[in-house]
């Protein structure tokens, strides 16, 4: 008998669905990209609009979004891979489509007040490209939180 619920054990285990944790860094919806310089081959990039930044290294736990801009710099030892992204970051901005980008075990930079003069730029968090979020497990809800996020604060 103990075999039995043993192995109904086991097979109960087994009937769950596991949930991987999201790879994400940062999700955003972008309103605006700036490149620096403004014309050749940029090295800094200035991305305005609500960002929802990953917590910790495993999960699918996003602190809360905030409006603001990241002001980001080219990554040396992955220049082609920033500048590709980046023009894929300028084209969805304003388009309403919410993406993720860089790695939740990456680099994080800080979301920083529209008021805040952009300056010591955090390097760009090369992850796994660009993602759209469309029905991920947390698609609606980030969605709509990104569209309603407060100003980020100093």
């Amino acid at each position: 008998m103990r075999k039995f619920f043993s192995m109904m054990l086991v097979l109960a285990a087994a009937a769950v669905p596991a949930r991987a944790s999201d790879p994400i860094g940062i999700y955003t919806l972008i309103d605006k990209v700036v490149l620096e310089p403004a014309s050749g081959a940029p090295e800094r990039i200035q991305i305005c609009g609500a960002f929802a930044l990953s917590k910790g290294d495993r999960g699918d736990d996003y602190e809360p979004a905030r409006r603001g801009y990241l002001y980001l710099t080219i990554d040396p030892s992955k220049p082609d891979v920033c500048r590709k992204e980046w023009a894929d970051l300028k084209a969805v901005a304003g388009t309403g489509q919410a993406i993720g980008f860089g790695s939740r075990r990456g680099l994080r930079p800080r979301i920083r007040p529209s008021t805040e003069k952009p300056q010591d730029a955090d390097t760009y968090p090369i992850g796994w490209g660009l993602v759209k979020v469309l029905d991920r497990h947390l698609g609606p809800a980030l969605e709509r939180d990104l569209k309603s996020a407060p100003p980020a604060s100093h």
